[in-house]
């Protein structure tokens, strides 16, 4: 199936867990409004939207009153939290050709007599962060990316690009193989390996994983580990998760023949590479001895996700050999950095263990655009209420002041630390 700007994809233009059975009539500039939606939006409550749009009782792109409901929100200068919403609205699917559209987005008068769309609606009257998401949820590419895994188990994922910024074909291709596998196409465990610079995304990622599938989460941190039987033995040590008193083991045994995520952070950082030898039966048959003389436990379903920092030299150096380093990767860019990048790991992991890993993604520096919006991110969730009382202009203006002082090698905490120190002045 093919899209075009103007029209949704199914997979962009509807709700990702709306009832395969709801039918939407046709829109209208007088249709009658979903309330649940219009009052949900108007509260400023995010996870009443979120819980709305959960429920099928409505769709990110039902109309609000003469408005759609992306329009509706961004010309809501009472939103405190306006641009949650936007990013809700369209990581459930919400169609940006809307704000083209003169029924769903009616035009302004401005003052001169000329009539055009709303400015708030309009990308040169947004802040960074909202330009961005809008952008990229307009473009081809996410709508492709979508229907890679649009009708199986793992479509909520695709949400994730409104969590995640930058990092487009990394989760292209990790759509890719999330697809392979709910065809049932490859018969080994999902495992995927994170691989790159600091502060680029990759435990956000995975830290997204499990949550937007609703399947429990396991982290393990591996540089905990001293022997081969020490990660069956180790605790949940994500900061983000309620704290464990279960082992990987139990968890494994809990969760036995169930879709599950178990993240092993900083995977090259075990201090003994023989603990790792204990996966290696797990990531090639999904089955795995976790005493001697037990029986073997069921982890075909299982999703391993290893972060890692290995090879984020290659990363700096793919990157200054390209043309236009500042300019998004293509795509052929980014397989041969893979392609780079798999033996390097393989060096660091051992080419036994590798070859069990379904795929190796690198996760890439950010382009302008992505450095912009990840600032105006931090503007938002550091500089609270106060800082959402600022106008896109001056969102920009604090954005721009706080570029400079970017730390390529340390990603995004760098633009979070500038921001802060700008925030002192600004508010």
């Amino acid at each position: 199936m093919l899209c075009s700007s103007s029209a949704p994809c199914e997979e962009e233009g509807n709700d990702l867990n709306r009832p395969a059975s709801a039918v939407e009539g046709p829109v209208h500039a007088i249709a009658t409004p979903k309330p649940t939606l219009l009052f949900a939006i108007a509260s400023d409550d995010v996870e009443q939207v979120r819980q709305v749009l959960d429920s099928g009782e409505a769709g990110p792109n039902d109309p609000v009153g003469p408005q759609s409901a992306l329009a509706f929100t961004l010309t809501n200068d009472k939103l405190v939290h306006k641009n949650e919403i936007v990013k809700t609205l369209l990581a459930y699917g919400a169609d940006p050709s809307v704000l083209r559209d003169p029924v769903l987005n009616p035009a302004a008068n401005v003052e001169d007599g000329h009539a055009g769309p709303p400015p708030e609606t309009t990308l040169q009257g947004m802040d960074p962060a909202t330009r961005y998401f809008v952008s990229r949820a307009d473009t081809s590419h996410t709508r492709q990316t979508s229907r890679l895994i649009y009708r199986s188990f793992f479509r909520p994922l695709t949400r994730v690009r409104y969590d995640v910024v930058g990092q487009d074909w990394a989760l292209e291709q990790l759509f890719r193989v999330l697809s392979i596998h709910s065809q049932r196409l490859a018969v080994a465990p999902i495992v995927v390996l994170l691989c790159g610079p600091s502060g680029h995304g990759k435990s956000l990622l995975a830290r997204k994983f499990g949550s937007l599938l609703e399947v429990p989460t396991h982290t393990v941190n591996m540089t905990t580990l001293r022997s081969t039987h020490d990660i069956w033995q180790s605790y949940s040590m994500s900061p983000y998760e309620e704290p464990s008193s279960g082992t990987l083991a139990e968890f494994l045994l809990e969760n036995e023949g169930k879709r599950c995520v178990v993240v092993l952070d900083e995977i090259e950082k075990t201090k003994d590479q023989k603990a790792l030898w204990s996966l290696l039966m797990p990531w090639e048959l999904g089955r795995c001895t976790l005493e001697a003389g037990k029986r073997h436990v069921d982890v075909r379903n299982v999703i391993w996700l290893g972060t890692s920092n290995i090879g984020h030299e290659l990363v700096f150096d793919h990157h200054r050999d390209r043309l236009e380093p500042d300019m998004q990767m293509a795509r052929e860019e980014y397989h041969q950095l893979m392609e780079l990048l798999r033996p390097r790991v393989s060096d660091c992991l051992g080419a036994s263990l590798l070859s069990r890993v379904t795929t190796v993604l690198p996760f890439i520096p950010f382009t302008l655009e992505e450095k912009k919006a990840i600032a105006a991110e931090a503007v938002y969730s550091l500089g609270g209420d106060a800082a959402r009382a600022l106008s896109p202009q001056e969102v920009e203006a604090v954005v721009m002041q706080a570029l400079p002082d970017y730390v390529a090698g340390e990603g995004a905490r760098s633009l979070h630390r500038a921001i802060s120190n700008q925030l002192v002045d600004a508010l």
